[in-house]
């Protein structure tokens, strides 16, 4: 009697089959929603049907620059995007810093203990972070209010939440607040992925902590510093959304109004679809236009690309 030959799915087959969950939720959670583009081109009224609205072509994308009043905040919120976005960037450097720092404490459950402890602001939404900075910050019952008043060094309570003073640098350092922890996790994998070897042989030849540091893990860390670094290029315009709508407010919405908090004011406070439609097109355009020309430099620069 013949045997049966048994039925195999090859390695690649079965990774494959594995990850396309995961590419259909991909795909209907990022490409499907671009139908939705199609309202730039059409002067759409709510109620009505897309394609029984007039086609309009490309007007709304002409019309960030259409007047002198539109290209004053046109400028104004890229300043926002573009000031926020920098600073993003001159700092993307301190996760790897933090992940240095932290692999070089040589008690593990203190290690981890602050591990933890940075990790977890990640997971809070945006709300708790505001709640807690209203807690802190607020004008009757914050505790830098509350503590500055005791100690006499002001008579009446600081608004510090509805100030456009340093606006800029206090959401920075929430930010770094939110996503040191986390952001050095990737970093502190790569340290672990190094070559105790290299380390050995530096110290029989005498180097110190920060010798190793300076002539081997930061070496060692850069290529992933440099991936993740074109990444942010990309996303340049890309600020977020929820940090900006949960502390802008009348008083600092002029210094604090991103491009995504922009295309929400224009889209649902404002009612104007199409033209909050056109600016969000735009804004994906020339971060494609970024990453592609941050991965062309990449290959110039160090003879590799991400893509």
């Amino acid at each position: 009697m013949k045997e049966k030959k048994s039925f195999r799915i090859k390695p690649g087959t079965k990774l494959f089959l594995a990850t396309t969950p995961f590419l259909l939720v991909y795909i209907i959670m990022k490409y499907l929603p671009m139908y939705g583009w199609a309202y730039a081109f059409f002067d759409y009224k709510p109620g009505l049907d897309l394609f029984d609205c007039e086609y309009v072509g490309f007007k709304y994308f002409t019309h960030l620059f259409a007047n002198p009043i539109q290209r004053r905040e046109t400028l104004r919120v890229l300043r926002n995007t573009f000031v926020m976005s920098g600073l993003g960037m001159l700092t993307s450097f301190i996760p790897m810093a933090f992940a240095i720092l932290l692999n070089e404490i040589p008690w593990k459950r203190y290690k981890k203990l602050i591990q933890t402890t940075t990790t977890f602001p990640n997971f809070a939404s945006w709300i708790l972070v505001y709640a807690l900075a209203f807690g802190m910050f607020s004008v009757d019952g914050g505790a830098v209010n509350i503590i500055l008043k005791k100690l006499g060094l002001i008579e009446a309570g600081i608004n510090f939440l509805a100030s456009s003073k340093h606006v800029w640098i206090t959401m920075l350092a929430y930010n770094l607040w939110k996503g040191l922890g986390w952001g050095s996790i990737v970093y502190l994998a790569g340290i672990s992925a190094l070559d105790p070897q290299l380390f050995d042989a530096a110290a029989v030849d005498g180097a110190g902590k920060l010798q190793k540091i300076w002539h081997i893990t930061i070496p060692g860390l850069l290529p992933t510093f440099l991936v993740l670094f074109i990444m942010n290029i990309g996303n340049f315009l890309n600020n977020g959304f929820d940090q900006y709508y949960v502390f802008s407010n009348a008083f600092n919405k002029d210094k604090l109004e991103v491009l995504d908090l922009y295309v929400y004011n224009l889209g649902f406070q404002g009612g104007n679809y199409a033209f909050s439609t056109a600016v969000g097109i735009l804004k994906s355009l020339v971060g494609l236009a970024l990453l592609l020309f941050a991965n062309w430099l990449s290959g110039k620069v160090r003879d590799d690309k991400i893509f």
